[in-house]
């Protein structure tokens, strides 16, 4: 049947995502789902509007969603960006901002999406190596560049930069777009949105996945100077003019009205990181520094992919990736506390074993 494809089609070689799989009893730590429920008024928000209204359109411009987090965000509403999850809006920046004569840059070890996008919007890129700790180098990227997308903290390292990094990074750069991808930044990074008031070439990226723990409604933004906004809006509505349904609009407002529960769910699963860290430590486990829900991690004495086979046969799930540099690590998605025992249990047996 591919002889009907396009010859773009031909050439992709999409991204990978995390296995959901159906394992009875299965502590599944390979996504950087949170294994915390998301607020309870953003779930009644969504229950809401399960009603006759799902026969009209959604607000195709998501005003009262975008105002919302215009506030959070102190910021204008022109400011704010939303789309089907961070991937969605991130391909939107990809087209709309990324895409220049001179190579867009980002580290050689990152969100493995990057260079799927670059392929299916023809844009030529250069992958900057991380150092030898797996630490992104500001001084790497003062070099010419069409664009530049950093990950903050990166993935799947968990490493972050701090903000000052990031202002550096961004005075390199002051005539070509910067895109900070922030989707694990509530876990223990600084957050990039106060610089856009002084820096009209950056975007920041979040996603309501990871820390207000709705992966499963498809909510992402971008925050940034109202120029790079009304492009990714060009691109949006030459696209798909209504990309988040009317429960998905409720529950992400809800959501971040919900102050108090995204703090004490993110203080929760920073609490669980550190006793994820000191078990997997305590095991002879080298763990890098972690500002996000996950930890990357490595064994001295273990390949990473006999580890997670070992994991996987006593129903524990965890991402490998068989990537240069990084093949023998694993990373590992904070659980809750019994996941988080599972785990390091059956890591004592295989490595007792």
């Amino acid at each position: 049947m591919s002889r009907f494809w396009s010859s773009l089609t031909h050439d992709l070689k999409p991204y990978v995502p995390g296995e959901q799989p159906r394992i009875a009893d299965l502590v599944k730590l390979n996504t950087n789902e949170s294994p915390f429920g998301p607020s309870p008024r953003a779930l009644e928000a969504i229950r809401g509007e399960a009603a006759d209204t799902l026969r009209l359109y959604p607000d195709p411009q998501a005003t009262a969603l975008r105002a919302t987090l215009a506030a959070y965000h102190k910021v204008d509403p022109e400011q704010v960006f939303v789309g089907n999850g961070s991937d969605e809006v991130l391909a939107h920046a990809f087209a709309a901002l990324l895409k220049h004569d001179a190579p867009l840059l980002f580290p050689d070890i990152t969100y493995s999406f990057y260079p799927v996008y670059c392929r299916l919007f023809g844009i030529p890129y250069e992958a900057v190596p991380l150092d030898q700790r797996l630490n992104i180098r500001i001084a790497d990227y003062r070099r010419p560049a069409g664009a530049v997308i950093v990950p903050n903290p990166n993935a799947p390292t968990g490493i972050a930069l701090s903000r000052a990094e990031i202002a550096t990074l961004l005075e390199q750069h002051p005539d070509a777009p910067v895109v900070i991808d922030e989707a694990y930044v509530d876990f223990g990074a600084e957050t990039a949105i106060p610089l856009v008031a002084s820096h009209p070439n950056l975007l920041v990226v979040q996603t309501m996945s990871k820390s207000r723990a709705l992966a499963g409604l498809r909510v992402g933004y971008a925050i940034g100077d109202a120029g790079l906004i009304e492009a990714l809006t060009r691109v949006k509505d030459s696209f798909n003019s209504y990309p988040l349904g009317r429960p998905a609009q409720a529950g992400a407002i809800a959501s971040v009205e919900d102050e108090a529960w995204f703090q004490q769910s993110r203080a929760r699963v920073i609490e669980g990181r550190e006793q994820l860290i000191r078990g997997l430590a305590g095991l002879g486990f080298e763990v890098l520094p972690s500002a996000a829900n996950f930890v990357f991690v490595r064994h001295p004495a273990h390949q990473g992919a006999a580890l997670a086979t070992a994991l996987r046969e006593r129903a524990v799930i965890v991402r490998h990736f068989a990537a240069p540099r990084i093949s023998d690590y694993l990373r590992i998605t904070v659980g809750t506390d019994a996941q988080t025992e599972r785990l390091l249990a059956a890591l004592a047996a295989i490595l007792g074993g």
